[in-house]
């Protein structure tokens, strides 16, 4: 196995995981800061007030994407698959 076609296919696998989970990401992280700023200027200190929306931003950012990211790792998945010759070889 050439390792060419190692780091190729870890390049390939990192870029598929990043595209996977960067949506709910990126909405939780956009939620968590709105909470945050609500917080500071309300002077409420409710821990649960910040992970209930962020929960809930994640729940519907993964319906909303899901298909996204299916279609990122079966793109994925079928790259390994067609270059499984190249590698075996």
């Amino acid at each position: 196995m050439d390792e060419g076609v190692i780091l190729d296919t870890m390049r390939q696998a990192l870029y598929a995981v990043v595209m996977a989970s960067l949506p709910p990401l990126l909405c939780g992280l956009i939620i968590g800061i709105m909470a945050s700023i609500f917080q500071a200027v309300t002077s409420i200190q409710e821990q649960t007030l910040a992970f209930i929306p962020k929960i809930l931003a994640v729940m519907i950012s993964l319906l909303f994407f899901g298909p996204f990211m299916a279609a990122t790792l079966k793109d994925f998945l079928l790259s390994i698959v067609s270059q499984l010759p190249a590698i075996l070889h």
